[in-house]
């Protein structure tokens, strides 16, 4: 699916997602990112649900966001409370959702000049 977006100053957008792709400012990715207003870190690692860990979501801590959108892929899965302590103890919400989902409320919530970070897992199966 294909966004059609006025420009956000600059911001990061996602311009089109798929099962196994997203874009962001028309740039495509293929491999699970960490999508912030203004930095993409697209080597977040994990390759898959599965391989989440405590540390993943540890490093998103230094990103200082308000809200974290974790996109599971192309469907909805809920990660394990243990691997998201730290979010919680930084008090940072965690909203979990289809990589879709996430990718439409990330737009949403970076136009209203949210500090928001969209971490999506791309490129697995469900």
């Amino acid at each position: 699916m294909q966004f059609n977006l006025a420009d956000a100053a600059g911001l990061n957008l996602f311009t089109a997602y798929g099962e196994d792709y997203v874009a962001v400012n028309h740039q495509t990715y293929r491999a699970s990112l960490i999508v912030l207003p203004e930095k993409i870190v697209a080597d977040w690692p994990p390759s898959g649900f599965e391989a989440l860990s405590q540390a993943h979501f540890e490093a998103i801590l230094e990103f200082q966001p308000e809200i974290v959108l974790l996109g599971t892929g192309p469907t909805l899965r809920f990660p394990h409370p243990s691997l998201t302590q730290a979010l919680i103890q930084a008090q940072i919400g965690l909203e979990v959702m289809d990589t879709a989902a996430a990718c439409r409320t990330y737009n949403i919530l970076v136009t209203e000049g949210r500090r928001v970070a969209a971490a999506l897992i791309i490129g697995c199966p469900p």
